[in-house]
């Protein structure tokens, strides 16, 4: 908290009904107990080594094959989720037909493939989250779609724009490498494959490698255990709609209470025997207001009408005053109530003046801490027992953790077999045999769900499961070793007609993330079918343009925002567990400094200058 103080600040944010000096007291305190040595290195893969068992494929028959292909395609894009699926349409619609699709899973559908525990919806609303709803002339069936539903969109993607003619199912990519002479990638598969494509593209997703805690005796444990993007429904019964019924005599332990947790423990907690919920930190949990919504619930008779959406939302966010609220939820209400955060118009006109940093500073603090005591006095008017209602409350600001929306969670822990074991900021101490140890107490549980998210900051080469080799044999993990540098955040130079999508470093920070994957789609299929039309076969940035473009991230003012703000934040991934130290160990870290609609503009208005500034064509 800073320390300035006036009679003018006092009168600008009004009456205070709390300590601030407390509070951020507090606030240090929570986080302090929770910053370890370990940083990232708390977590192990959830896909190798003794724990490869947590990373297999649900969702298909074992003992797949097939003949090793060794084809020639236009463009090759590595993953099938809505990055790779928007790629896909969007070159289509540029006219584009030979492109395959390559992904480890068993259909389209990235994270919606994967997550489908009880109870998975998005947590922005289907009519701005789900991709090409307008081409696909799709109605969300709920304001928060549910992962079957987004499985459904993806499949429907998928057979709209023939990406399933070409596409490669249970396959992982190996290894990629630029061919000089020939002009074109090699992609090699471990299915034996040996294919060749005059585009790559990188659309990976960044969280899409489950995780798990790296806690002593996990591999001890004698009862049953899955990660929740494997969910085990042999083991638990019922489907995503819940009827979980073979749990009605088990002692379950969900471990973690992020996002997915907030919303697998209701579920849950209406069939487990015991359901014992595993927190080391709590989530900042709002009111969702799922509900079902007709087909006219949005006017899909208007031209661009989720494009009309998706900016108005965005806009919102970025506190950028608008007529209407098309979206109306706890996004856009609470960006509001922190609007001192985002701008200083407000504050400026109750001060009669420009206020000065410090006084910026102090009123979005105090916006903040009205936002987080209204979270937190939900919890108590929701939570009958008082000590669990305290375990629950989140003691830091607002952005610090991905925020949660949720209508039934803090209530599950209302019903009699559901019991909160706080950690105290520690987590959990080991595994036994029959059970999980918490401080001196040992509980002794029948299956255990790892709700612990997926590997975040993490590399591409650890993302991916491959290096890409570039122009000279030069490696992408090499070009970058001194930090990212790209033109856009979608190419760089080096390695020719490569791609890459995705929220990456050197793109933007995008609360809906696939508005900015529908951006990139666009934005590469337009430079793609410029070479073609140039009647060129190869392009890349130069190395000057990605200089330029790469100093102007990291002198942006508000990469060094983000730093000091996570610095004060309790530990989770958007700070590197409390470790991060620069803008580039952020989660959010390095990226376009003026916001999402800023970029967007800028790419808009690049393309239609017309002149590929920056890049170079052979």
């Amino acid at each position: 908290m800073t320390a300035v103080r006036n009679r003018e600040i006092d009168i600008a944010v009004g009456d205070l009904e709390f300590d601030p000096h407390a509070l951020k007291r507090k606030y240090e305190e929570e986080r302090d107990r929770r910053v370890g040595p370990e940083g990232h290195g708390q977590y192990v893969p959830a896909i190798e080594g003794k724990f490869a068992d947590y990373g297999k494929d649900p969702w298909v028959e074992p003992g797949f094959s097939r003949a090793p292909l060794t084809d020639h395609t236009e463009v090759i894009v590595a993953g099938g989720g809505f990055g790779g699926l928007l790629v896909g349409a969007r070159l289509r619609e540029a006219g584009f037909t030979d492109i395959r699709l390559i992904d480890e899973a068993g259909d389209f559908g990235g994270t919606w493939y994967w997550n489908r525990y009880p109870g998975a919806m998005c947590d922005i609303e289907a009519h701005i989250y789900m991709p090409l709803l307008e081409e696909l002339n799709h109605a969300p069936k709920h304001r928060y779609a549910y992962a079957s539903e987004m499985l459904e969109v993806s499949q429907k993607i998928g057979q709209r724009y023939g990406l399933y003619d070409k596409a490669c199912f249970q396959t992982a990519i190996t290894a990629t490498h630029w061919l000089e002479n020939e002009k074109k990638w090699l992609v090699e598969t471990d299915r034996g494959d040996r294919l060749t494509a005059t585009y790559f593209v990188l659309a990976c997703g960044r969280q899409s490698l489950p995780k798990l805690p790296a806690i002593g005796g996990l591999d001890k444990f004698e009862g049953h255990a899955f990660h929740s993007s494997r969910w085990d429904y042999d083991y638990t019964g019922g489907a995503e709609t819940g009827e979980l019924t073979e749990l009605r005599d088990k002692r379950v332990a969900v471990i973690g209470t992020g996002a997915t947790a907030v919303q697998i423990v209701p579920e849950v907690a209406k069939w487990a025997k015991e359901l014992y919920v595993f927190q080391r930190t709590p989530s900042a949990v709002s009111v969702r207001g799922q509900r079902e919504t007709p087909p006219d619930y949005a006017d899909m008779s208007k031209p661009a009408w989720q494009k009309e959406r998706r900016e108005n939302f965005q806009k919102i966010i970025a506190a950028t005053p608008q007529d209407v609220d098309y979206v109306a939820d706890g996004w856009t209400e609470l960006t509001r109530r922190l609007k001192p955060v985002l701008s200083s118009k407000e504050l400026a006109a109750r001060l009669g003046r420009k206020p000065t940093s410090e006084e910026r500073e102090f009123a979005a603090e105090i916006a903040d801490y009205r936002v987080m005591n209204g979270i937190r006095s939900r919890v108590e008017e929701i939570v009958q027992d008082r000590a669990t209602a305290e375990g629950l409350k989140p003691w830091y600001r607002w952005m610090c953790k991905r925020p949660c929306f949720h209508d039934d969670y803090l209530a599950a822990f209302n019903c009699p077999n559901v019991k909160l074991v706080d950690t105290q900021g520690r987590g959990v101490e080991e595994f036994t045999r029959h059970g999980i140890v918490v401080g001196d107490k040992e509980y002794k549980v029948d299956c255990v769900i790892f709700a612990t998210g997926f590997e975040a900051g993490i590399s591409y080469v650890r993302l991916t499961g491959f290096d890409i080799v570039g122009r000279e044999g030069k490696r992408l993990s090499e070009h970058w070793r001194n930090g990212v540098r790209t033109l856009h955040g979608m190419t760089t130079d080096g390695f020719p007609n490569l791609f890459l999508m995705g929220g990456n470093q050197h793109t933007v920070a995008a609360v809906n993330a696939v508005h900015l994957l529908d951006e990139q789609a666009s934005h590469v299929a337009h430079v793609i079918k410029q070479v073609r039309q140039r009647q060129f076969e190869t392009i890349e940035p130069t190395t000057e343009a990605v200089d330029a473009y790469t100093e102007v991230i990291r002198s942006a003012p508000a990469n060094k925002v983000l730093v000091n703000f996570y610095a004060g934040c309790t530990p989770g991934y958007y700070n590197g567990e409390g470790k991060a130290t620069r803008s580039e160990d952020l989660f959010f870290g390095n990226r376009y400094g003026d916001g999402a609609m800023a970029f967007y503009r800028m790419l808009a208005n690049w393309r239609q200058e017309g002149q590929l500034q920056g890049m170079m064509l052979q």
